[in-house]
């Protein structure tokens, strides 16, 4: 049986119990990231994975699955051209792009790549949709 709830510090060390759902970490809040994930871990093998929901810099409902950004470090990827790489990638992630994910950023790099260079590149703002569209965002405040 799962638990239902998890410890959590608060102020002076002292402990509280939390709802799982409440857990930002808990995979049943985060489907798609969890299944981008498990297929990336699986078709890639990767040395080192970051799958990062950016959604909430982006003009969509709070909660939404939509825009990710992944680092992929995989030996799988040792002579390939950078297109290739992506790729293999988007093919991995074929459902998901066809489906709910609207944007991919992806990095993707050898194990020596990485070891020189250990870092992930930040986002650019947005600039496109409808964030900047006041009726749109008269509407999201609504909802």
């Amino acid at each position: 049986m799962l638990p239902l709830f998890r410890l959590a510090r608060g102020p002076l060390t002292s402990l509280r119990l939390l709802p799982l759902r409440a857990c930002s970490h808990a995979p049943m809040d985060r489907p798609v990231e969890s299944s981008i994930r498990a297929k990336l871990s699986r078709t890639l093998a990767p040395t080192h994975l970051e799958v990062r929901n950016e959604s909430h810099l982006h003009a969509v409902p709070a909660g939404s699955e939509s825009h990710f950004r992944v680092l992929v470090v995989s030996p799988s990827f040792e002579g390939l051209p950078l297109v290739q790489r992506h790729r293999l990638v988007n093919e991995a992630l074929r459902e998901e792009l066809a489906g709910s994910v609207h944007a991919l950023s992806i990095q993707a790099k050898t194990p020596q790549q990485w070891s020189s260079d250990p870092s992930l590149a930040k986002s650019p703002p947005c600039m496109g949709g409808s964030k900047h569209d006041p009726g749109m965002r008269l509407r999201s405040d609504r909802e």
